[in-house]
């Protein structure tokens, strides 16, 4: 038994087995490359699932981390925390939100989104006006309100009944919101680009009409930039690409550069309808993970980052776009920015194993659609070496039998 074999017999054992893990148990990481417990070698293109934006242990996050660790770890919202109030600060400074809720985690994000959205409908005297429309193929968590809102039935088989006040309608169709909006509904929620629904980009005034929408009915936009955001895209938020601003937004993932964190946001209009009582979450915007939130932000937002991740990304489209003209397996090639993937005609898992072997980590979704979610920071020259080992493995994918 390897060192790998060891650790996942650990994990069999005694964790509970909601994921379906690849053999490797992973140790460390430096920048863009994480090494397993053999010490076997991998340039990363997962990114912990788009969390790791600034690659792993980048010295500005692990420096705030250990001075804050030694200053203070946890105190209740009880009290003004220094580090949360800094950080809602210099968030609202880089977007259109004016306060910021703190959480722990994209779920927990969602789930406060979809309580203020009702709530501001409640205090607005709408008291029947309790829906929200989510679009097909989305994904919003997996806690029972955010699970509610996905409208992916694979993800629901076995917790039926599903919490009431969701309606779903196609993704990129307005004609079809229209057409789900009611007397009842209080709110829209999309991602800007869908993520686990396999990497899909609206049409360029989709978001726009959404907001028109919106706008007519009175209802709340609310988008969810989970994964989509802290330059993920090519900008800081996926809705500076559409330019359109929302009402609510979620986030989570790379916000804390590695550290469990998440937030809620909206206007001050919509943020009002949170007093004293209405939420809370114990951890939520804790000394630490602020901390090393502010960090990670001060680089994301340095001068020419995210120009260069932006310039960088569409570097990595047009190397995926040379292998479709290579390979006729491939459907299309689809993203923006650092989130990427290609669609094949067949399920793309053994290509994870095969670029795993050779010292690559990626990721498979929707059976067929392989996702490319590397550090924003990553180079040409990683990327270059990852085109030969996907090349390899596509052809020999379109000889077999699958």
């Amino acid at each position: 038994m390897n060192k790998n074999q060891k650790i996942a017999l650990l994990t069999k054992k005694h964790v509970a087995q909601t994921y379906g893990r690849y053999p490797i148990a992973l140790v460390r990481g430096k920048g863009t490359k994480v090494w397993d417990k053999a010490g076997k070698q991998y340039l990363d293109f997962v990114s912990g699932l788009a969390v790791d934006n600034l690659g792993h242990c980048h010295p500005a996050v692990v420096s705030a981390i250990q001075k804050q660790a030694k200053t203070l770890l946890h105190v209740s919202n009880l009290y003004h925390i220094e580090p949360q109030s800094q950080l809602a600060e210099q968030l609202t400074s880089f977007c259109f939100a004016d306060k910021f809720f703190f959480c722990n985690s994209g779920t927990e994000a969602i789930e406060s989104a979809i309580k203020l959205a009702r709530k501001f409908s409640f205090d607005q005297g709408h008291t029947n006006r309790t829906e929200i429309i989510t679009m097909q193929n989305s994904f919003h968590g997996r806690s029972m309100g955010a699970l509610s809102a996905t409208a992916q039935k694979k993800f629901h088989t076995g917790f039926h009944p599903l919490l009431p006040g969701f309606k779903y309608a196609p993704f990129n169709n307005i004609p079809a919101v229209k057409k789900a909006i009611s007397k009842k509904t209080c709110a829209i929620m999309v991602e800007p680009v869908q993520g686990e629904g396999g990497v899909n980009i609206p049409s360029p005034s989709y978001l726009k009409d959404l907001k028109s929408l919106c706008q007519k009915h009175d209802l709340l936009l609310i988008f969810d930039e989970v994964q989509t955001g802290f330059g993920r895209t090519g900008k800081l938020f996926a809705h500076e690409l559409f330019k359109v601003k929302p009402d609510i937004i979620t986030l989570a993932k790379a916000l804390g550069g590695g550290m469990a964190i998440g937030a809620m946001a909206g206007t001050n209009r919509v943020m009002k309808s949170f007093v004293p009582g209405t939420h809370a979450a114990t951890f939520g915007g804790n000394p630490l993970a602020c901390a090393a939130a502010l960090a990670s932000l001060k680089v994301l937002t340095g001068k020419g980052f995210l120009k260069k991740a932006s310039d960088t990304g569409a570097y990595f489209y047009k190397c995926l776009q040379k292998l479709a003209h290579q390979h006729s397996i491939i459907n299309e090639i689809r993203g923006k920015g650092m989130i990427l993937a290609i669609e094949l005609d067949k399920p793309g898992a053994q290509v994870v194993l095969d670029c795993m072997e050779k010292g690559f980590l990626i990721n498979c979704i929707q059976q067929n659609v392989l996702r490319f979610l590397p550090p924003l920071n990553i180079s040409r020259k990683d990327i270059n070496s990852l085109m030969p080992v996907l090349s390899e493995s596509l052809l020999r994918l379109s000889k077999s039998k699958i």
